[in-house]
């Protein structure tokens, strides 16, 4: 049996049929900014990264490479061919020489009596395969003018499971990206979770982050072969500061923070650590930024972990843990900042 609705159910029902089926007249149409502004902000970022991840890789020049010479008579005349390229560093002998490329303190070290016809290269390999290519590339073309006979060795291989030495860097891009999703879902946690609670979440992600990312790629593949609890303290460091600022930048700029985040940690941050072109390759505005993005400092500490017994690490340690830092210490002061202005105000 078929049920009759009242007049005014029957006005009811036909009131939202019209409103759901009905086109939107101009005067309700969303402002332009609104469908505009993430139009924009796709562009800028697939452009961001289409522009440094396959611009940097280009046409990439070697720029002050340091290299460890033995004797002063090959420094100066490997300093006239091939100038700028290498940054020549004097040593006494061979052997101080492979002492700083095992410290990490040059890329490279080359040797051979004036009288002979040979030189001897010795390299880090785990500076980096583009880093290396474009410092035996040089030392060939040194040799081969100088019609002597250059023999190669590398002092400082990568490890059996990370042949090409990309490790360090996908360990790097992940823990970023880890920490940059981490603060990304905090932001939208605001009106839930008091400021307190958004700490500790990012704060015990961040320590569970990196221990998980240091015993996948070490002890589990083997790809990694850094000591596993200051690798772990180093990812818990950078994802911290990927997840700190991440929620700074959203805290202050509001939805258009996480774009910026993206361009800054994901894309720029990551494209210039140096892992992929190495850092003395880079144009001269990438290695401006590239030990100082999380990122960047990141590569180098796992790196120096990895393969020169943490020689280098304190500094981009010390750069890992101020970005941390100082973006909680900004988000912290968030609350504060706006009492005062709507005191202001009122």
């Amino acid at each position: 049996m078929a049920t009759r609705l009242g007049p005014a159910a029957e006005a009811d029902l036909t009131t939202h049929t019209d409103t759901d089926t009905a086109t939107p007249s101009p005067a309700t149409a969303p402002p332009v900014r609104l469908w505009l502004q993430p139009a924009v902000i796709a562009l800028v970022v697939v452009a961001a990264f289409i522009g440094c991840y396959v611009g940097l890789q280009r046409d990439p020049q070697p720029h002050r490479i340091p290299v460890a010479v033995a004797g002063q008579e090959l420094s100066g005349e490997i300093r006239q061919v091939l100038g700028d390229s290498v940054d020549v560093r004097p040593v006494a002998d061979a052997v101080t020489g492979r002492s700083e490329v095992e410290r990490r303190d040059v890329v490279a070290s080359i040797s051979g009596p004036a009288d002979s016809g040979r030189l001897r290269l010795e390299v880090g390999g785990a500076n980096g395969l583009s880093t290396t290519t474009a410092v035996k590339s040089l030392m060939g073309a040194y040799a081969h003018g100088s019609g002597r006979r250059l023999t190669t060795v590398d002092v400082v291989p990568f490890a059996r499971f990370d042949s090409r030495g990309l490790a360090g860097f996908y360990m790097a891009f992940g823990v970023t990206l880890a920490g940059f999703v981490l603060a990304q879902n905090a932001l939208g946690l605001a009106n839930h979770l008091h400021l307190r609670h958004r700490f500790r979440l990012l704060s015990g992600a961040s320590v569970a982050i990196g221990i998980v990312a240091t015993v996948i790629a070490g002890p589990v593949l083997g790809a990694v072969p850094a000591p596993v609890v200051p690798m772990a303290f180093t990812l818990t460091l950078l994802a911290a500061a990927a997840a700190f600022t991440t929620k700074l930048l959203g805290t202050y700029l509001g939805p258009v923070g996480v774009p910026v985040a993206t361009l800054l940690l994901l894309t720029v941050g990551n494209s210039t650590s140096g892992a992929a072109i190495g850092p003395d390759l880079l144009p001269s505005a990438a290695r401006a930024v590239s030990a100082l993005l999380p990122p960047g400092a990141a590569v180098r500490a796992v790196t120096d972990l990895s393969y020169f017994h943490g020689a280098q690490a304190v500094q981009p340690l010390a750069t890992l843990a101020l970005w941390a830092v100082i973006a909680a210490v900004l988000v912290s002061l968030r609350p504060h900042l706006r009492r005062r202005h709507t005191h202001a105000r009122g």
